[in-house]
């Protein structure tokens, strides 16, 4: 039994679960349309050149979290998750996690979106293990702070060895799936790094290394794909 870790954003789902939050938010009219989507829109630019400053983007993405109660932001996800996140789900992703569910490894997202956000997503994929940027509450109530490490990046790690260490699990012959250059720390880790749906930076990088580049957009199982991939 071996270690399945899975990046969630452009990897088992089609688009970027933090920044699609952040557009719900503003066509719900919950922050200002203006303001909001051009920070929105600079965080994830910023993400995508692996500049961003994960401080200040908490700051920014978990300020609405504490400007209502929580009834109200449940009720808003529950609207997000099915409008927004189950019209890009990847059937290709679920064959992939129940390939490897079927083998007996053990599951584990790991995502630097925050958990409010990524928990009902990761749920739809029948995956019970998620680390994840925890976003602070205290009373019943999101604060617009967040616990601990950020869970980006390097930070990663750091949430990666600290579950290993609970879990009594162990990283021999574990995998990670990823589309982003950002996570290369945790895919020089593994014993099996794929790149799924590769930014350029991490596809560069991947072809150097030799390792599998696989989509999981294309309809093609997972299964075909790895036998496409010349060792």
């Amino acid at each position: 039994m071996s270690l399945a870790i899975f990046d969630l954003d452009n990897t088992l789902i089609a688009d970027d679960s933090d920044y699609l939050w952040g557009q719900f938010l503003v066509d719900q009219g919950v922050v200002d349309k203006k303001a909001y989507e051009a920070a929105n829109a600079r965080f994830y630019e910023a993400y995508k050149q692996g500049t961003l400053d994960i401080v200040e983007f908490l700051r920014f993405s978990l300020k609405p979290l504490a400007e209502h109660e929580p009834e109200q932001l449940y009720q808003w996800r529950e609207q997000f998750v099915r409008d927004i996140i189950t019209p890009i789900l990847l059937k290709p992703a679920q064959q992939l996690v129940d390939k490897h569910r079927a083998q007996g490894d053990t599951l584990l997202v790991i995502t630097a979106t925050n958990r409010f956000v990524t928990e009902p997503i990761v749920r739809l994929y029948g995956i019970d293990n998620l680390l994840a940027t925890t976003p602070e509450q205290v009373d019943g109530r999101y604060t617009g702070r967040f616990v601990g490490t950020p869970c980006f990046q390097a930070g990663k790690i750091t949430h990666l060895q600290a579950w290993l260490k609970e879990s009594g699990a162990n990283l021999q012959g574990s995998w990670f799936y990823s589309d982003s250059h950002n996570d290369l720390p945790l895919l020089q880790l593994v014993d099996y790094a794929v790149a799924v749906d590769p930014d350029t930076k991490l596809a560069a990088f991947a072809q150097t290394a030799n390792w599998p580049i696989i989509s999981l957009r294309t309809g093609e199982c997972p299964e075909q794909q790895f036998r496409h991939w010349r060792k």
